[in-house]
């Protein structure tokens, strides 16, 4: 990517993301590499067992933290209604309960990391913290605690990425109410806007139901996380000039794509996917139009990278790159062409 800035002579700013890193060390080597924006992954500070609790359940839980710590949040926030324009929100005692339990350490966690690198403090580096890894969406009430400590312990983000209604599963548009999602983005931009950041979406390539909403909603910089959509334009690259190359990746993917489901939610349905011997090599291309195979193809891209044969060889990596190199500029059209398609309907214009 860094050589592509001077292959193609762009001249405007650039920068390069630390993405999604969730150890001190991993933050650490990012920005000694010269990351100039690190995403934060507080997932493993975040307390998911917590959304299911019934009432009874979540105070016992709430009770076993120190009274010091229970008496300086509620002081500061139980019962207390923040009103930005005509928005209106109440830290309820219940709702106070849980945001302590399921961020309290995610919280103290980000303030360290704020605190350990000064490169945020100089502007040298920009902050987004990640709380979408979550096990129910980021209610308005959550984000609205999440802002106001990290304001009061002198964190300044510079985006920050909730975890919206629906579902935003890879290489797939999104899936869910529209209108909840409308109504939520609203209330969650209210609040980023009122504490001075931005609003991050992550899983954001070909979520394009979506992109009229936050060009309408959101009158100045937002953040849009689009990188799995390239991987996916690489192999309608192959499927498109290697047939063989691509079949043989393909009958992999399925493969491996069990083990892949371990480390993504995907509700692709393998059956509906068309199989290889039925479909000639002139319309492999239409396998990327294929939601099934898209997310197939999408999860599976480490394996398809990453296997080796018993020698030790790559099984696909040199051939696929070899073939990208040659055909970089379809590669490169290709890519103009479905990106493109995200600029426009976020509203953004040359």
């Amino acid at each position: 990517a860094a050589y592509a800035v001077f292959q193609c002579g762009y001249t405007a700013g650039w920068g390069a993301d630390g993405d999604h890193l969730k150890k001190e060390e991993e933050v650490k080597a990012a920005l000694q590499c010269g990351a100039t924006m690190i995403t934060l992954d507080s997932s493993e500070m975040i307390d998911n067992t917590i959304a299911g609790l019934n009432e009874k359940e979540l105070l016992v839980r709430y009770e076993q933290v120190d009274e010091k710590t229970r008496s300086f949040y509620e002081d500061l926030y139980k019962e207390r209604t923040f009103t930005f324009g005509k928005l209106n929100l109440t830290l309820d005692t219940v709702s106070l309960m849980k945001d302590i339990l399921i961020y309290g350490k995610a919280l103290d966690y980000i303030q360290k990391i704020w605190e350990t690198f000064p490169a945020f403090k100089a502007d040298e580096s920009f902050l987004e913290v990640s709380v979408d890894e979550t096990a129910t969406p980021t209610d308005p009430k959550s984000h609205l605690f999440i802002a106001l400590e990290l304001k009061r312990r002198g964190v300044h983000l510079k985006t920050l990425a909730p975890r919206f209604a629906g579902e935003f599963q890879k290489g797939i548009d999104y899936i869910g109410d529209l209108k909840q999602f409308e109504q939520e983005l609203i209330i969650h931009e209210t609040i980023a806007l009122a504490h001075d950041y931005r609003l991050s979406v992550h899983s954001g390539s070909d979520k394009f139901s979506i992109f009229p909403l936050l060009a309408k909603h959101i009158g100045r910089p937002f953040h849009v996380k689009t990188a799995g959509t390239n991987w996916l334009e690489a192999m309608h690259v192959v499927a498109l000039t290697d047939p063989s190359l691509y079949r043989r990746m393909h009958a992999h993917a399925l493969a491996r794509f069990k083990a892949a489901t371990a480390f993504y939610v995907v509700t692709t349905d393998l059956s509906k996917i068309k199989p290889l011997d039925k479909v000639s090599d002139e319309r492999l291309g239409d396998y990327l139009k294929d939601n099934n195979a898209r997310q197939l193809l999408h999860i599976t891209y480490g394996y398809l990278l990453q296997d080796k044969d018993e020698q030790g060889a790559y099984l696909f990596r040199d051939e696929f790159f070899a073939l990208l190199a040659k055909e970089e500029e379809l590669y490169r059209d290709l890519l103009a062409k479905h990106i493109g398609k995200h600029f426009e309907l976020l509203g953004w214009k040359k």
